[in-house]
């Protein structure tokens, strides 16, 4: 891949206040300067801006009517300002005065005339989100919502008002701020009694209304062995419903947190953001099954449909083709020629081969336990007994890239045999979108052709919609290839797709770390850890936050819970008492030379070892000439981890020497 296509953006996050004066054009001259003069004092007296400036934190961008300040040191600041401003204004009734807010990357660039200027997506949706509000407004992207709903004090002030069209037919969520003594808390124009905003709520509800969450299904089986054949029934079946394009269709990971919930099925709804809810039992015994299901409306709690099936093995994809199509049909989706043929779809006729193939996908979701082995040899097995069966291919291939990809197994020699199965996959079925996140995967880590890479993500996008696994994948490709706000869109989709999958959560958190906005992403990793408070990854990462924030305490805590976790106690003894004996600094790095003596172990024992993690433990060492020998072979091998080189933080005391650059080069050249 060339190197350019590497973008070599400079990440930086600003917090935009962008601010105009309504009516400007039409005041006389003399008023312009006087209104202008007056808001600029205004602005100037806020105590947010003065300690900004006092900290070399603010960036300042003047328009005509007003202008937009950049604030570098906290996501409140801009809104802090903004309330200050609010206040000050209720003295000054002839300034009638608008505000926007939206974090951002933003760049310091030299216009045509080589003077300072600001650019970037930050600033530019922070002004489309002010454009779309009235004087008094003060509104703010969803985006900057959701960071201060971590806040108790600022709830009570935001007020979702949905989403507003602006230019080239974008369309930005907003969130209105105001209370009593600030802001405006009428409807914006452009969001009331205009046809063109009717029109867009009332195309949007029939698509509200068309949504739909698989909750797992009951297993009624006497065997209860067979947890994975229902298990296997309702992710088939979401995966049908999520072939059409004009349905939402919620993710199994996240349906699976709903597992014999006591919660009733409005509860259920709100929480994963869908209107429909389908509950469903499977009873397996020797080659009869029966499945029920109901179709719910979960605000009134009525059924739409229900059917009882009792059929043999063999038919068991006539029921599930069945069930989709009767799902659509009573949410009036309307479904292309393709999505027809997409549901109905029978991969296989080789029963035995089909529910080795469930059992792959049942082990594949604790990929990271012992014996996960167990996924391979299901799929393989699978295409061995139907060596037509497209689906398990993919999964075969799947099995091979992943580990591959993530460090887990060896990548010389798993991404051949992940291309192998791919182009079986893709011979037998072209129509699959699993098998172009795969082939997303191979081009990308394997290839390193980003190009390919991301014509494999929206085609398979195309394919099936609401995989919300491969458009968070985009998003974060996206991010990584210097297309932030894309990127950012994408992570969100996906986040309303499958709102609780704890390893999307957690990436998303890692994107704002890689971006070095370190107060979104320790919101982040807080917000995953709430969902799921023993998750080890989330605890270190959380960490890795904390100190770049200067957060020292704070990080030796979450490492330390993070080590206890994963079952490595020692280390976190070593850690906390280095720590309480001699500080941050000199525990940082007994516990780096004991976790380089383990990597030393597993490869003196043979075990497949990442460079990364040598290249970290160097890191975190400071011995810099182990580090750029290690940070030479990361880029070498095809894995994910080469990807982070130019946007982890932690490898930010290598970035001052020529070699660093050189190196990321090298990698990146082919």
């Amino acid at each position: 891949m060339p190197s350019e296509q590497f973008s070599d953006v400079k990440f930086e996050i600003g917090h935009v206040l962008f601010i105009d004066i309504v009516g400007y054009s039409k005041l006389l001259i003399n008023e312009q300067s006087e209104q202008i003069q007056t808001l600029r004092e205004i602005v100037r007296g806020t105590e947010q801006f003065r300690l900004a400036e006092g900290q070399g934190k603010l960036m300042r961008l003047p328009t005509g009517d007003g202008g937009a300040l950049v604030f570098r040191n906290s996501p409140e600041a801009p809104v802090l300002c903004a309330l200050e401003i609010s206040k000050e204004l209720k003295s000054h009734p002839e300034l009638k005065v608008r505000m926007g807010v939206h974090s951002g990357p933003v760049n310091e660039v030299t216009d045509l005339n080589e003077q300072a200027n600001i650019a970037g997506a930050g600033i530019n949706i922070a002004q489309r989100v002010m454009d779309c509000g009235d004087a008094g407004h003060i509104l703010i992207s969803k985006h900057v919502a959701e960071d201060l709903e971590h806040y108790a004090r600022w709830r009570p002030l935001l007020h979702e008002l949905g989403t507003c069209e602006v230019k080239h037919g974008a369309t930005v969520a907003l969130v209105n701020l105001y209370s009593d003594e600030i802001g405006n808390p009428e409807m914006p124009k452009k969001l009331k009694g205009h046809e063109a905003r009717e029109e867009k709520v009332e195309a949007s509800l029939p698509t509200l209304r068309k949504s739909i969450a698989v909750l797992p299904f009951e297993n009624l089986s006497d065997d209860k062995a067979n947890a994975y054949f229902a298990d296997g029934i309702q992710e088939e079946i979401l995966t049908r419903l999520s072939r059409i394009s004009d349905l939402k269709v919620i993710s199994r990971t996240s349906t699976q947190r709903f597992k014999n919930s006591p919660e009733d099925i409005s509860q259920i709804a709100k929480q994963l953001g869908v209107a429909n809810i389908l509950e469903g039992t499977v009873r397996k015994a020797g080659d009869q099954v029966r499945v029920n299901v109901q179709l719910i409306d979960a605000q009134s709690d009525s059924h739409l449909w229900a059917e009882r099936y009792a059929r043999k093995l063999t038919d068991i994809f006539a029921v599930e083709s069945d069930i989709a199509a009767k799902i659509a049909d009573a949410l009036q989706a309307k479904l292309t020629g393709a999505e027809r043929r997409a549901i109905s779809s029978q991969p296989t006729e080789n029963t035995e081969a089909h529910q080795l193939y469930l059992k792959g996908l049942y082990h594949w979701r604790n990929f990271f336990a012992p014996g996960y082995e167990r996924v391979r040899d299901y799929f393989q097995r699978a295409v061995e007994l139907d060596p037509s069966y497209a689906p398990a291919y993919a999964g075969l291939g799947s099995y091979h890239a992943f580990g591959a990809a993530h460090g887990i197994l060896p990548p010389d020699e798993n991404w051949p045999k992940a291309e192998s199965a791919l182009k079986k996959a893709l011979t037998l079925d072209d129509t699959l979108a699993e098998n172009y996140h795969l082939l997303a995967g191979v081009e990308l880590y394997y290839k390193r052709d980003w190009r390919a890479a991301e014509r494999a993500f929206r085609h398979g996008l195309e394919l099936n919609p609401s995989f919300a696994d491969m458009r968070h994948h985009y998003g974060i490709c996206l991010v990584l290839f210097g297309r932030t706000e894309e990127g950012l869109t994408q992570m969100d989709h996906a986040r309303q797709l499958d709102p609780f999958f704890p390893g999307q959560n957690l990436q998303h958190a890692r994107i704002f770390f890689f971006l070095r906005d370190y107060d979104r992403a320790t919101n982040e990793f807080a917000r995953t850890l709430d969902l799921h408070p023993a998750y080890a990854a989330a605890h270190e990462y959380l960490g890795d936050a904390c100190e770049k924030k200067g957060l020292t305490s704070e990080a030796v805590i979450q490492w330390t819970a993070a080590l206890n976790l994963s079952g490595e106690a020692e280390q976190a003894k070593i850690l906390e008492q280095t720590f309480a004996a001699s500080g941050f600094e000199a525990a940082v790095r007994a516990l780096a030379q004991k976790q380089l003596e383990r990597l030393q172990e597993k490869t003196a024992r043979g075990d497949y070892v990442p460079a990364w993690h040598y290249l970290m433990a160097y890191v975190r060492l400071g011995d810099n000439e182990q580090a750029f020998a290690w940070l030479a072979k990361t880029g070498e091998e095809r894995n994910w981890f080469a990807f982070q080189i130019k946007v982890n933080p932690i490898l930010d005391p290598l970035r001052g020497d020529p070699r660093f650059e050189a190196l990321v080069q090298k990698a990146f050249s082919r």
